[in-house]
């Protein structure tokens, strides 16, 4: 399955939820999460969608150290199967 495909499923998971779900750029930044996810009470998440095979960039697993370090919430997921895990134990929580 394409990246866009799991992304639009998280998405759709996300809202239905009454979550709030965007694509996240910050220029000058190479490597940040791509998707940023705020759910109810305030909850912030940052997420890289890969596809099963995929994988993480050395400046991305930098940024992702980094954003961990100060304690922010940093999620992987890969594949459909890793984003229906994580919506049953975060968003629909």
């Amino acid at each position: 399955m394409k990246e866009s495909a799991i992304e639009a499923k998280l998405g759709k998971m996300v809202r239905a939820q009454n979550g709030l779900y965007f694509k996240f750029v910050s220029p000058g930044n190479p490597g940040v999460p791509d998707r940023l996810i705020l759910l109810s009470g305030g909850r912030i998440v940052f997420v890289e969608l890969k596809t099963e095979t995929g994988r993480l960039a050395a400046i991305q697993k930098w940024q992702i150290s980094e954003m961990l370090k100060r304690g922010a919430d940093v999620r992987v997921l890969k594949g459909l199967e890793q984003v229906k895990a994580f919506a049953e134990r975060v968003i629909l929580q």
